[in-house]
């Protein structure tokens, strides 16, 4: 079946990597559900396979709708490889959350975080329904997956990722990157990354700069990192890339947040060691008088912080990561 959206592209029910002609680069419309009217709702694929059989490594992004750096993340390394020399497959997903994409939201049709209820369910909510087909339709194909992400509305990112650095394979993963920082994190949760690693899968979180743009210099690290992967697996035939800067580990993080409400001003940039007690963010009323001061409770990392001034009680002010000072790459 052929979709007329300006070039033939096959329509597919179900990925089978093993179905995509060797030494060829393939896009697939990959039917996964239908709207309210019953119009099928398309995920893109793109499928890299070399001439070599071997390893699957799978990429995805905006699996919420308004993060979009994964998406030329994913455009550029296809556009830029070279078949001839690939060994295995490289499996792209520029858009996983389609109807949020489309509506230029972070959430599903139904509001919900595809993201916290991984894998879903076979015979579940809208939601649910379209998470387990992903999983079962796409995600198991892979033998490696690199989900990229980056922050949600009104906040900023630097690039970093999520990694279970206790686990050998998704520690060198995330090392490979040249991220500003890694956070250890188990995938033990409801994420995509979660599942595929209780399905054997290694995996990583990429969280790639910032909401509702393209960042050109973050898209080149993304690369980057990708890069280095490939060359890692010997997928292809190349140097790994490293930078001079170290990564900062840390071994966990938390959001620190306001308990009250009025304009905000969060002071540290991100990427910025700051040492506890440090003037973090300010508070003001409307009048602009300063209500509230908040200071670092620890030495550590600014991960990402809030960039809206607009703070109602509660929000958040920035994602605090703890330096875990022992850690050897």
């Amino acid at each position: 079946m052929l979709l007329n959206t300006g070039k033939n592209i096959n329509v597919i029910s179900k990925l089978n990597v093993n179905d995509a002609p060797k030494g060829e680069i393939t896009h697939y419309w990959l039917q996964l559900v239908k709207d309210g009217m019953g119009i099928p709702i398309h995920v893109p694929i793109i499928v890299a396979r070399g001439n070599t059989d071997g390893k699957v490594l799978g990429i995805t992004a905006a699996i919420h709708g308004n993060e979009l750096n994964g998406i030329p993340v994913i455009q550029e390394l296809f556009i830029d490889l070279d078949i001839t020399k690939l060994k295995g497959t490289i499996v792209g997903v520029p858009i996983l959350n389609v109807p949020g994409f489309v509506r230029k939201q972070r959430e599903f049709i139904d509001g919900i975080d595809l993201n916290r209820i991984m894998p879903g369910k076979e015979n579940g909510t809208v939601s649910e329904i379209y998470n387990w087909r992903i999983i079962d339709r796409i995600i198991q194909n892979f033998d490696y997956l690199l989900d990229l992400h980056t922050a949600s509305n009104g906040r900023i990112n630097s690039y970093y990722i999520r990694a279970d650095m206790e686990e050998a394979v998704t520690k060198k993963m995330a090392i490979l990157q040249n991220a500003q920082i890694i956070l250890h994190n188990q995938a033990k949760d409801s994420t995509l990354r979660g599942t595929a690693c209780e399905l054997g899968i290694p995996s990583i979180t990429i969280e790639v700069g910032n909401p509702n743009l393209f960042q050109k210099g973050m898209v080149k690290d993304g690369l980057i990192g990708i890069y280095n992967l490939l060359a890692y697996f010997n997928m292809i035939d190349g140097e790994i890339e490293e930078y001079d800067n170290n990564t900062i580990i840390c071994k966990k993080s938390y959001w620190i947040y306001t308990d009250v409400g009025g304009l905000l001003t969060v002071f540290p940039s991100v990427a910025s060691l700051i040492k506890k007690g440090d003037l973090i963010a300010t508070v003001q009323n409307i009048f602009g008088e300063i209500t509230k001061k908040y200071y670092a409770p620890a030495d550590g990392v600014v991960i990402g912080k809030n960039v809206n001034p607009v703070n109602q009680t509660g929000d958040r002010i920035l994602h605090l990561g703890i330096i875990n000072e022992n850690v050897t790459k």
